[in-house]
């Protein structure tokens, strides 16, 4: 397991590569992997969106987005996690978020991704203040629902 907050660019797919690369005990153990990547929005209820900072609580944040890995890791059979976070300023279409989830199976795999990226967005201490076009501020006082029952 990896978590990392980065405050610089975000290049979802080296990280991605680096990680696996790195992880070479996992060789032939996994059947599946899951991969999420967020990337910002130029809009955001019914606004404009010209680019965002994003805060978070440095060690608090590193360590709830720990307790959300192995709450995942509890729940499913999980064998390897990274989760990868971006903070500072970030613009439009820019990756703010990476999490990758390996498992034998891939209802598994989908599964835990979708719980860890749902408890981050609902748990993991980040703020986010939006700058409008207007030139407006505003910070980010809920999420947008993520999930839709089938």
């Amino acid at each position: 397991m990896a978590i990392k907050v980065c405050p610089a660019a975000l290049d979802p797919w080296h990280e991605l590569q680096a990680y696996q690369n790195s992880a070479k005990d996992m060789a032939g153990k996994f059947g599946a992997t899951s991969i999420f990547i967020g990337t910002m929005r130029d809009f955001n209820e019914g606004d404009d969106v010209k680019g965002m900072t994003l805060e978070h609580y440095p060690g608090m944040t590193e360590k709830q987005l720990e307790k959300i890995v192995a709450e995942a890791q509890q729940l499913w059979p999980v064998l390897d996690v990274l989760v990868v976070h971006r903070v500072g300023n970030i613009l439009p279409n820019e990756p703010i978020v990476l999490v990758a989830v390996w498992t034998s199976h891939r209802g598994d795999a989908f599964d835990a991704s979708r719980y860890i990226m749902e408890a981050l967005k609902s748990k993991a201490p980040f703020w986010k203040k939006e700058l409008l076009k207007s030139q407006d501020e505003r910070w980010v006082v809920k999420n947008t629902d993520g999930y839709k029952q089938l």
